[in-house]
This record gives structure tokens, sequence and C-alpha cells, in this order.
């Protein structure tokens, strides 16, 4: 689990699909007549959601197993004794715990010697039910950003339904109350981050001509206490083409550091470090990623070569500086950790005298630690367990202690605490679904350019390769993040405790191999990822595990695109596809919500050469009434502001109007995740699972 400090935004997002291009004419938005269905709170809109809604839910809800899966997905959400994973700030541990009485949750601490030793006494710092109850609003948690050292006020984000869009209020942690006459920032997809006790700096929605066309802020701003920001100085601003303005900051080795992100693209960010001498631009690689400091030293992931005074740093490489040689006109870069052709970096945590790391080998994790021994980073082994994913939780400066899980897709997650010297288990989360005789294999299938695919399958040891198994097979592909094998009470309460089979490819688009391995299915190279993840699906036919009537394919947000591709191009693959919280409308997402962002990933529909390419895999061009089309399942939101609820809304109308079947559900709160409590998640899962059963299973 990375912990970019407040710096880094985590957009996880997307991915894409082929078939018979159409032309700019016939996509323009005068011959687009499901336009409509992108006013989100539009009325007329909103009554063909509640419609198709209630189709859904007359098809699930009253299914045996639909009642049966809601109610243990319920008890695994609400489990009191389930795992708590801690957000570690110096000597006190905070989480946000969720239950059948704490819809919202309460965000509470405790002494980080206490959590350890197993203690279960927690402090409420903020009840976010009694919060919302008060204030009329559906408040969902969205983290904090800190004032270092010593942690005892922060910036609290806090999201009206769970969209991406938040407001930030000041918090005192000790007094457990909104500070009166604190900063408080209206709601937008913005950031703050603290200078010093009396002024932060805010990228945010200054009014009109303040914002980029992806919906993020292009100006920041330093806020005084007490002046709010009618009197705020303009720190920075850029241009509206841009992606945007997002700042963020750590405190290490006795400094707060604050730093301003300027995205040009989604994989360009200039990078400055803010301080009382004002602003200092940071020349470094402009795609390579911010992953920390660790004490004076900056971390960076490199996306490309970087050639520095003669020397070559390879991509896929963590390399560090120290920061003030820096700015006093001195840069020595030291390389951290080098993987190689079948290896890569997963995530970081920084401890007070050294850094851990969690890597990717042949996409199963391992965990090094490294230290700085005058300049030069010694790597320790760390023994942890095979075959699995390991999951970094937290660190703190402030001492070396540090927490990770271990988990895969039949034993469930253990937390560890490490210290440098030595690994110790804290607790072990509980089955919460019969793995006995389940199995994990990896294999591989050969893709159509010859490319080798690896992919995970989990399965009953006793399997019967005779094609009749129902096998739901998941992917991402793309944003450089890798698809690892996890435990999962859901998925395995849902599908594989029933007999189901479960498989995770690792296509390209993703991080699994590093930097390259995503690059090869960028932009006009975007059919790669979806012609491995089709040549999966044949491998798993080929072993006769699985045939095209008892298989599903499952994506969600760059996956949701993906599984669009699937129904599009290889209906012939599959017998179901959930398609969730997608990407569908290639040629107008660039003009929806955060759509202009990612056009680093697919290109730009607005360029006639690039949407020649974009238009093959476009899902809503790419539709056909001639075509026999498995009956797909789309789930959204329509508090999604990130992935416009137009895309499922519109595929799903044009393929109700050529005579196609299929179920659409849109929760009408929860973000990106389409559900904001434990109720509105087990109710999605429960239906996504009974609609994959009646399906591959016939149940």
């Amino acid at each position: 689990m990375r912990k970019l400090i407040n710096l880094v935004l985590v957009i996880l997002i997307l991915s894409i699909l082929p078939g018979c291009g159409t032309s700019g004419k016939e996509t323009s938005e005068l011959a687009d007549p499901w336009l409509w269905l992108e006013e989100i709170e539009g009325e007329k809109a909103l009554e063909w959601v509640r419609a198709q809604n209630d189709i859904s839910e007359k098809e699930f809800a009253g299914q045996p197993l639909y009642a049966e899966l809601k109610e243990r997905f319920l008890e695994v959400m609400n489990d009191k004794e389930q795992v708590i994973y801690p957000d570690l700030q110096g000597d006190i541990v905070y989480n946000l715990w969720q239950d059948e009485k704490n819809e919202r949750g309460l965000w509470r601490r405790m002494k980080k010697e206490d959590f350890i030793s197993g203690k279960s006494e927690w402090d409420v710092v903020l009840d976010l039910d009694k919060l919302s109850a008060a204030e009329n609003r559906k408040w969902v948690f969205h983290g904090a950003s800190w004032l270092g050292p010593d942690n005892q006020v922060c910036l609290l984000n806090l999201s009206d339904g769970g969209k991406d869009e938040s407001v930030i209020r000041e918090f005192d942690v000790m007094k457990r109350e909104f500070i009166t006459d604190g900063f408080v920032i209206d709601e937008s997809k913005g950031s703050a981050a603290w200078v010093d006790r009396d002024n932060i700096i805010v990228a945010t929605n200054y009014g009109t001509g303040t914002m980029t066309t992806s919906g993020y802020p292009r100006i920041v701003k330093l806020w005084k206490r007490g002046e709010g920001g009618e009197k705020a100085v303009t720190v920075l601003e850029t241009d509206t083409a841009y992606m945007g303005i997002f700042v963020g900051g750590t405190y290490s080795a006795g400094r707060l550091y604050t730093f301003i992100n300027l995205k040009k693209t989604f994989y360009e960010t200039e990078m400055f470090l803010y301080d009382k001498d004002g602003l200092h631009r940071l020349d470094l690689p402009l795609d390579a990623e911010f992953y920390g400091m660790h004490r004076e030293n900056l971390l960076l992931y490199l996306q490309s070569d970087w050639v520095l005074n003669g020397e070559t740093f390879p991509k896929g490489s963590l390399v560090a500086f120290n920061i003030e040689d820096f700015l006093a006109g001195t840069i020595s870069v030291k390389t951290v950790y080098i993987p190689d052709e079948k290896s890569s970096l997963e995530s970081l945590l920084s401890a007070s005298d050294f850094i851990v790391i969690s890597a990717l080998e042949n996409v199963q994790s391992k965990m090094k630690i490294f230290r700085n021994d005058g300049g030069v980073w010694v790597e320790s082994p760390v023994p942890v367990p095979e075959f699995g994913t390991l999951s970094l939780v937290s660190s703190d400066q402030e001492s070396n202690d540090f927490f990770f899980s271990f988990s895969n897709p039949v034993t469930p997650p253990t937390l560890f605490r490490g210290n440098g010297k030595e690994i110790v288990a804290l607790k072990k989360q509980k089955d919460y679904f019969n793995a006995s005789g389940l199995t994990v294999k990896q294999y591989e299938a050969k893709s159509e350019d010859g490319t080798v695919i690896p992919y995970f399958i989990v399965h009953k040891s006793d399997i019967v390769a005779d094609g009749s198994n129902p096998t739901l097979i998941y992917g991402y592909g793309g944003f450089n993040i890798s698809e690892l094998p996890y435990y999962s009470a859901i998925r395995g309460i849902g599908w594989m405790e029933q007999g189901g089979v479960y498989v995770i490819a690792n296509i390209r688009g993703g991080g699994e191999f590093g930097p390259a391995w995503h690059q090869s299915a960028m932009k006009e190279k975007r059919q790669n990822a979806y012609n491995d993840f089709f040549a999966v699906a044949e491998d798993v036919i080929n072993r006769k595990i699985s045939s095209p009537a008892f298989m599903g394919a499952f994506g969600w947000s760059n996956g949701g695109l993906l599984a669009g591709v699937a129904l599009t191009q290889r209906p012939d693959l599959y017998n179901a596809v959930v398609i969730g919280a997608p990407l569908l409308d290639m040629r107008r997402y660039s003009k929806m919500l955060a759509g202009a962002s990612w056009m680093g990933e697919y290109g730009d529909p607005d360029k006639p050469d690039e949407w020649a390419y974009i238009s093959r895999f476009s899902p809503y061009h790419n539709l056909s009434k001639d075509i026999s089309y498995p009956e797909p399942l789309f789930i959204t939101s329509t508090k999604d502001d990130r992935v416009h609820p137009g895309h499922a809304r519109k595929m799903a109308a044009k393929m109700i109007d050529m005579g196609h079947p299929l179920f659409y559900h849109e929760t009408i709160e929860g973000g990106h995740g389409a559900a904001s409590t434990n109720a509105q998640e087990a109710e999605m899962w429960a239906m996504m699972y009974t609609y994959l059963s009646l399906k591959l299973k016939g149940r």
C-alpha cells in the first residue's frame, strides 16, 4: 500500500477497446441520441436510471442466493474481529472503523504500543455519522494532512457522498473538534498543504476560469490564518489545458517540506518546493514519479532513462538525492534499487533509518530493506512468506516501526510489524470462506504478437478439465497499476467457495514488469492490453478448464473499459460480462469530468490521427445490432465524479435500443467505488455474484 505522503494524487482509472471505426460526423454530439443521459442529476436521466435499477433488483434481489450473499458480505464488513490496518502518525495509530452502527465511520486513535500489544480500547476522534446527521451531509472520510512534528492538528478531507470532490477543514485531534475560525476550503477536487502553523498553500476552485479542462485547480495560493482565501496571494498558476496543480507535504528530518506538482499531463509533472524563500523548481525528469522522502533524500521512480552528468539511471529504477544539496546547487543522484526485466518496484515505506520496498518478481511479492550508508544504499534481505501479495501499510520516520500485510487468494491476510531487525505477526484475519481444496497456480499465455502474459488461477484441486467449470477472468491493464493475487472475502464467498474458478490476468498496461510493460499498451498500442486479455481466456479454454458458455469477464474503472472491449470485440468468448464504473464513449471521454487528464494513456479523440486508433476500441462506437452479445451487467454511481456515469448509461441505452438484453445497477451515492456504506457495498456485490451465478452456473 503506497504511502506517498499527501503529495501523490491517487487516481486509479480506466482501460479501452476495439471495433469498427466510426466517422467524426457520425459521432458528433448532435448525432448522439443518448447525450441527455450525461446530465448527471437530470430528472429525465434519473428516471431512466431508476427504471433500469428496478429491472435488475426484481431480477436478482428476489433470488435466495442474493439474500444469502448480502447477509454474509455484511457479516464480513461489520465484523468487529477483522484485522485493523493502522495509519501511523508518530507514536499514535489512527484508523477509520465502519460497521452496522457506524455506517459513515468512527475516526479513532490509540497509542502505537497499545496497538502492537493487542489492546482494543480506541479513543474516538470524530464520529462521521453524528457529523453527517448534524450537518445534513453524507460525509465520507477522505484522509488527513498532518502538521508535523507533533501531529496535533490536521487538514481533514471530507467528501459528500463519496465523490472525489472534498471539503477541507482544519481539525484539532486533541480537542476532537474543528478549529473555530480555522482554515476551511470549499468543495473541489483540490488539495492543501501546510507551510507552517499559520500558513497553508491551497489549490482549489477560486471561481470562473480557475479550473482546468480536466476539472482540477490551475492556481495555487498562499493562505494566511485569519484571512481566508480573499487575501490569498497567488504562488503558481498554469494553463487550463494542463491537467492541474496538486499540493502536499511531509515532515522529515526536522523540517516541513511543502511540494507543488504542476501536472502537464497524467504522466508529465513539474515539481516545485515551496518555503519561506519562495518557489524552487526541481529540475527533474517530467515523467519521474515522486515516491516520498527519506530524511533529506527525495525518492524518484524513473519511468524513462535519466542521463545526468554523463551517467545513465535506467527506467524502472528507484533513485535518491539529497534535497538540501540540490537547493544549494549540487545534485548527486544515487541508485537505490534496479529491477531486471522480470521484476519491478511496487511500493515503499520510509522509516527512521531505512526504507522498505515491496517489489515484484514474476508478479510475486518480495520485500527489501535499504539503508543509506554514506551515500551508498545497501540492501538487507527480509524473509517473508512465498507466493502471495505483500501490502505495505504504514510507517513513520520518527521510529523504525512499520506495518505490512501478506495474503494470497486462499490465505487470509496477516498483519505484521517490522522494525528493521525482526518481523512479528500481530494478527491473522479469520477465514471468511471455505478455502479447503482450493489451489493457486500461475500459468502463461501467448498474446497475438508473441508476448508471454502471466496469469494466476484459483480453483479446486480436484477440478475436472472438461470445459464446464464456471470461470471469471479479471483484468485492469492500465496506468502502470499491477494486479496481484490477494485474499478477498467477498470474492471467496461470492464465487470461489461455490466452485467458481477465478483468474487474474497480468496484461500489458499494468506495472507488473515496470514502465516498459505499461508503455507497451499506451495510446496506439492499446490493443495489446485487450489481445492479452483474450489470450488468457483462450489459454484457459485450451487447458479445458472452461469454455465460452461458462466464462465471464470482469473489470472496474479502466478495467470497466477492458470489460466493454471484451463485450464488443470478443462476444464469442464470454457468457457474462460485468462492466464496472466504466469508460466507454471514447469520442467524448476527454470532455466528461476528469477525462481530459487521461489523454496521456488513451490519446486525444479530437486529433484525427489519434481518433483513428481510438475509434477502433471505443465500445460505445463499436456496438452492432446484428451481433449477438452476452447479456452484461453495468455497475456505476451517480456520484462518481471521476468516471462519468454517462458512459455506462449511454452504452446501456444504446444496447437496449438495438434490442440487446442487459442489466444495469447505479448507486445514487458512492463515488468511483459505487458504494459509500457497508450496506450499499454488500448489495452491489450480492447483485454482481448472483448475476454471475445465474449466467455461468445456472443457479
